[in-house]
């Protein structure tokens, strides 16, 4: 989803320019992704930007298939990919590896698009909510979102990756504190449990692997000791993003991106000082004890409205009016 357009984003910046190209980038494709949200006659029709941003408006287009309201398959991800990110460059240069999920339509399996392979179409099946895009065809295969299968894969990155510590940005609360009663309300909250469910798959397969290694179940190397071996951290960002409408989701204003843009530096900031001198030493986080133990038991979500977070107009994360030339 958002992730692999991160994904590549940072990737292509990396290559441009280093961090400062990274943080470059970044910015200039979400400021892309707000423009392409919000048409030119609805941004300078107040009137008109009001309506689109009517609760009741997003929930009539719930009705229709995105066969039906956009039978072209038209998707203007597409041209911001294409206009901002050089695949080319991409797959043969990029400083990090990538690893972008994709879900299998027929099968429900995750696909994981390698760096080698990556291409735009691999970026929008990643990012394909099946409400409002026509799946992406690859290779003759159809693709949704990849949260439904791979939201992260935890297991691939902590088995393949040539170092022994992983990052989780936890953007999903996975405990809320009432019941949800309302139709929309309702919604969400299963929106979330169904692209919180393969995480949640992925801590049990490590924990067994964990506790296997512990009873000497396990041989002294393979992939399931490493992947018991291997270290997590966590930053916690799901305060944030609960305090947002469910329909923000959909809605790329300006005032919402830089709301994410400085929370994400508040959080990234708070991380970094606290353990980043653990990294390489031992894991920040209890995997067990953050995504497993029962939810009575939990701290619960305490939401950081849009209002308390800063974002000065000259910070480094806050979305620019306009994106500098390349």
């Amino acid at each position: 989803s958002a992730g692999a357009v991160n994904a590549v984003a940072l990737a292509a910046g990396l290559c441009d320019g280093g961090r400062d190209g990274a943080r470059d980038k970044l910015a200039t494709v979400w400021h892309s992704v707000h423009k392409a949200g919000v048409p030119d006659l609805m941004r300078f029709n107040p009137f008109l930007y009001s309506l689109s941003r009517l609760p009741a408006v997003t929930q009539m287009a719930g009705l229709f298939s995105p066969y039906e309201f956009n039978p072209t398959g038209f998707d203007p991800l597409r041209r911001l990919l294409i206009e901002n990110i050089d695949f080319d460059r991409l797959r043969q240069s990029a400083p990090i590896e990538l690893i972008v999920s994709a879900t299998d339509v027929a099968t429900g399996r995750a696909r994981h698009f390698r760096r080698k392979e990556l291409a735009v179409e691999a970026v929008l099946a990643s990012a394909c909510l099946p409400t409002l895009h026509h799946a992406v065809e690859i290779d003759g295969r159809a693709y949704w979102d990849g949260g439904f299968s791979a939201n992260p894969d935890l297991v691939t990155l902590a088995s393949e990756s040539p170092v022994k510590d992983t990052l989780i940005v936890q953007l999903n609360p996975t405990a809320i504190g009432s019941l949800p009663r309302g139709v929309r309300e309702i919604s969400d909250h299963a929106n979330t449990l169904t692209f919180n469910a393969p995480l949640l798959r992925d801590v049990e397969i490590i924990e067994t692997a964990r506790k296997a290694l512990r009873a000497s179940w396990l041989p002294g190397h393979g992939t399931m000791v490493r992947l018991a071996r291997h270290r997590f951290h966590l930053v916690e960002a799901s305060r944030y993003t609960s305090a947002l409408k469910p329909d923000s989701k959909m809605q790329p204003d300006r005032s919402v991106l830089n709301y994410l843009f400085g929370a994400g530096r508040t959080e990234a900031s708070k991380w970094i000082e606290q353990h980043l001198k653990h990294v390489g030493r031992r894991a920040s986080i209890d995997l067990r004890q953050r995504y497993l133990l029962p939810a009575d038991v939990q701290l619960p979500v305490n939401p950081i409205e849009p209002s308390a977070v800063e974002v000065s107009e000259n910070s480094e994360p806050a979305l620019r009016s306009e994106p500098q030339s390349a």
